[in-house]
C-alpha cells in the first residue's frame, strides 16, 4: 500500500516541477508580465491546499482509489492542454484551476489519510517516506523537462508530465486499497481488524473539522507556521529559485539541476525526519528546522553566481535535508491534537501552507518586475521562517479542553 502510493505521488509531481523551468521560455513567447505567470503559479498553489482537506473527507466517503484516481487524470489534462492556449487566462485556468484541484486531491492530506488508516507503528516514518514521494518527483522530471525545454519546447514538457500522471492511473486501479479491512488485515502494528466506519457528506465533514479546529489555539500555531513553511518552499524557492539564478548568468540547466539535488537530498532529511518523529517531540523538531531554514535564506542572496560554487551546493545540500522535513512532525501533531479527525484537519494546516506559498509567489514575481532582482524576497523570507520557529515552540504552553459533541470519534480531551 505504501509503496503503490509512493508510485502515485510522483506520477502527481511533475507539474510540481514545471513552473520553475517554464515561467521564462513562457515570458519569451507570449510575453507576458514574470508577475502574472507566477499569478498562475499562485492560483495553483492556493488550489493546491484548498482542495486537501475536501480530498481527505471525500476519500472517507468514496475511497482512496477513486479520488486518487480522478486526481491524476486531471492533473494529465491540465497539463496535456496547455500545448493549445493562447491567453494567460487559459494559463491560470488550466495551470492553476484545473491542475490545482487535481494535484491538491494528491496533496500530503492524502499521505495523512494513507498513514491514519494503514499504519499503527512507524507512521512517522512512513509519513517521511511518502512525503519523500513529491521530492523524488522533483528529482526525476526536473533535469528531464528543464533538457526537453533546452533542445525541443516547453510544450513537449508539458507533454511528458501529462503522459506520466497519466500512466500512474492504472497501478492506482489495479492495486490501491481503501481500508486494511479491504483485504482481511489489521493495520500495520495494530492487532485487530477494525471495519471502516461509514462517513458522512465530505463537504459537511471538511468543514466540521475545521470550525472545531479553529476553536483551538494549536490549530492556529500549527497553521501559520506552515503557511510559512510554504512561503519558503514551494511559494518562494520552488517557483524563483531557477529565474533567480538564471539572473545571475547561469544557464536554466544548470539552476533546475541543482533545484534536483534540493528533492535529492529532501529524500533523506524527510525519511530521517520521520524516523525522528517516532522518537522525538515533534515541537522542538519544528522549531530546529524552521530557525535552521530561516538562517540558510538569509545567506542565499550572496551565494548566487554565474557557475556553481561549493558555498551554494552547501546551501542546496543543507536546504534540501531541510525541504520537508516540516511535514511528519506536522502530521503526528495534528493526531496528537485532534485524533481521528487529524487527516482532515492536517488538510486544512496544509491548505495554510499553500495560501503562504500562493502569496509568496505571487510577491516574489511581483518584487522581481520592480526592483531588478529577488533580493528583498530571500530576506523577508528568512526572516519568516525564524519567526515559524517561535510559533512551533509556543504549542508547548497549551491547556486541555473537552471535545464538543461535533468531534465524537476522535480522543475524549483536546489540547488547546
Amino acid at each position: 500500500m505504501a509503496a503503490v502510493a509512493f508510485v502515485a505521488l510522483i506520477g502527481a509531481a511533475g507539474f510540481r516541477a514545471t513552473p520553475s523551468v517554464m515561467l521564462h521560455p513562457l515570458h519569451a513567447e507570449f510575453g507576458w508580465p514574470l508577475a502574472t505567470i507566477s499569478a498562475a503559479v499562485s492560483v495553483n498553489l492556493l488550489l493546491f491546499g484548498l482542495t486537501a482537506p475536501f480530498a481527505a473527507a471525500l476519500m472517507d466517503r468514496f475511497g482512496i482509489r477513486r479520488v486518487v484516481a480522478a486526481a491524476l487524470v486531471l492533473v494529465s489534462l491540465g497539463s496535456g492542454l496547455t500545448v493549445f492556449m493562447r491567453t494567460s487566462v487559459e494559463l491560470i485556468l488550466l495551470w492553476g484551476v484545473l491542475v490545482g484541484v487535481g494535484t491538491g486531491s494528491m496533496a500530503l492530506a492524502f499521505v495523512a489519510t494513507v498513514t491514519g488508516r494503514w499504519f499503527v507503528k512507524r507512521r512517522g516514518l512512513v509519513t517521511g517516506v511518502l512525503t519523500a514521494g513529491g521530492a523524488t518527483g522533483q528529482l526525476i522530471f526536473l533535469p528531464v523537462l528543464a533538457y526537453l525545454i533546452e533542445q525541443s519546447s516547453w510544450r513537449a514538457a508539458s507533454l511528458v508530465v501529462a503522459g506520466a500522471a497519466l500512466t500512474v492511473v492504472p497501478l492506482v486501479l489495479w492495486l490501491l486499497r481503501d481500508h486494511p479491512s479491504d483485504l482481511g488485515l489489521p493495520a500495520y502494528g495494530a492487532t485487530e481488524v477494525v471495519p471502516p466506519v461509514p462517513a458522512g457528506g465530505a463537504a459537511r465533514r471538511a468543514l466540521g473539522a475545521l470550525r472545531d479546529a479553529a476553536k483551538t489555539r494549536a490549530f492556529w500555531l500549527l497553521a501559520g507556521g506552515f503557511a510559512i513553511c510554504g512561503a519558503t518552499t514551494n511559494g518562494l524557492v520552488g517557483t524563483h529559485f531557477i529565474p533567480a539564478a538564471h539572473d545571475h548568468g547561469m544557464t536554466e540547466t544548470t539552476a533546475a539541476s541543482l533545484l534536483a539535488l534540493v528533492g535529492l537530498f529532501d529524500i533523506a532529511g524527510t525519511i530521517a525526519s520521520g524516523w525522528l518523529t517516532d522518537r522525538f517531540d515533534s515541537r522542538i523538531l519544528l522549531g530546529g528546522y524552521y530557525a535552521l531554514r530561516g538562517g540558510s535564506l538569509l545567506l542565499l542572496p550572496a551565494l548566487f553566481g554565474d557557475a556553481v560554487r561549493p558555498s551554494m551546493v552547501v546551501f542546496i545540500l543543507f536546504y534540501g535535508l531541510d525541504w520537508v522535513a516540516t511535514v511528519p512532525p506536522t502530521v503526528a501533531l495534528c493526531r496528537e491534537y485532534f485524533g481521528d479527525r487529524g487527516a482532515v484537519v492536517f488538510g486544512w494546516v496544509f491548505a495554510s501552507h499553500q495560501i503562504g506559498a500562493a502569496v509568496a509567489a505571487s510577491a516574489a514575481g511581483i518584487v522581481r518586475d520592480q526592483l531588478g532582482n529577488y533580493d528583498l524576497a530571500w530576506y523577508v523570507a528568512g526572516l519568516l521562517a525564524i519567526g515559524a520557529a517561535g510559533l512551533s515552540l509556543m504549542l508547548f504552553r497549551r491547556r486541555t479542553v473537552a471535545f464538543t459533541p461535533a468531534m465524537a470519534g476522535a480522543p475524549g480531551s483536546v489540547p488547546r
